[in-house]
């Protein structure tokens, strides 16, 4: 599985019901189960910035990764943007790799 990283602004509209938040969390929650049942959450957060939720998960394909993108659109994200992350050991192992490509062509 990747992980993936879903960064949500809701619409302004959306953020004017914030007594429903619980709720239409909840919601867009279930969807997600329900049209993408391999996806694992690992976190959420409610932000202070420039977006208001980030959600780290795991997912088996950039397919799967734009169907929850989408789906957050669907239930009132104004922007919905996924990201894909890299864990850190791995990313090490990949500048390993590539500073022996580069040893060896110079």
């Amino acid at each position: 599985m990747k992980t993936f990283i879903l960064m949500t602004k809701l619409s302004p509209e959306i953020s004017k019901h914030l007594k429903e938040r619980a709720q239409l969390g909840r919601s867009w929650l279930e969807q997600v189960k329900k049209k993408c049942p391999e996806v694992k959450f690992i976190s959420h957060y409610a932000l202070l910035g420039p977006y208001d939720f980030l959600d780290i998960y795991e997912a088996p394909d950039e397919e799967t990764a734009a169907k929850v993108s989408l789906i957050s659109m669907s239930n009132g994200a104004f922007q919905a943007e996924s990201l894909t992350a890299i864990p850190y050991k791995r990313f090490l192992e990949l500048v390993k790799e590539v500073e022996e490509k580069v040893s060896i062509i110079v």
